[in-house]
């Protein structure tokens, strides 16, 4: 999350520690306090603080991912992709995910007057490297337990994706069909090939999207978030 302008004059505040158990009111007001803190995450009401990141296991997947996600944005009105911002999910939780998309209208979550995502989006993605058994594990849980549609792991060490998603209260793993290529549940023709993704082939990732933002449900679905907009805008 980014720090914001708020100060407390007279009043020192302790600084955000790997381990502390705060609530999410006094896990802000800290990391306000720590102008030059990149990232620090609430998990269950303890805070991790994220380590230097390297661009093999996680700077250079990221930008995989964005690229794939952003190319599915620009051609999807009405949805909204944001790139390691906070979430506020519940009074315990306030991860800042590598990704995720948000149905703008109508959707599950929304955008608090400062400026935050509050609520569960639509689909969440986390590079996992060193984080792998937070993000597998404890992060998942969260996400299930607040509703987050569709959870993306990438276990970039391990080099695997796993792509989840929520069916009766529980994850799923959506599975690639005979060529290899996994479709989101929540986005109509937001289509990854998952071997693609993985060795680096972001040609063949996209002309995969392309094929899937051509089938009917996407234009559907883009025209269902259309209505949706013009009905809030009257």
């Amino acid at each position: 999350m980014i720090a914001t302008k708020t100060t407390y004059p007279g009043l020192k505040i302790p600084p955000l520690e790997n381990g502390d158990k705060l609530t999410r009111t006094e896990f802000e007001r800290r990391y306000y306090a720590m102008p030059k803190q990149k990232k620090a995450e609430l998990i269950e009401g303890i805070v991790y603080i994220v380590s230097p990141l390297r661009i093999t296991n996680h700077g250079e997947p990221h930008a995989r991912i964005m690229t794939w996600l952003g190319n599915y944005w620009v051609t999807t009105p009405g949805i909204e992709l944001a790139d390691n911002s906070t979430v506020r999910l519940d009074i315990d939780n306030e991860p800042q995910p590598d990704a995720l998309l948000r149905i703008k209208q109508g959707g599950q979550s929304k955008i608090s007057e400062d400026g935050y995502v509050e609520g569960a989006p639509e689909l969440i993605v986390e590079i996992a490297a060193s984080s792998v058994s937070l993000d597998f594990h404890k992060k998942r849980n969260v996400y299930r337990r607040n509703q987050v549609q569709e959870y993306l792991v990438w276990r970039v060490d391990e080099g695997e994706i796993d792509w989840f998603s929520l069916n009766n209260q529980e994850y799923i793993t959506l599975e690639p069909n005979a060529e290899g290529i996994i479709s989101s549940q929540i986005f109509p023709g937001l289509w990854l090939d998952k071997l693609a993704l993985l060795t680096g082939d972001l040609a063949k990732v996209l002309a995969t999207l392309q094929r899937g933002l051509t089938i009917p449900e996407h234009q559907a679905f883009v025209n269902h978030l259309s209505s949706d907009s013009e009905t809030v805008c009257k």
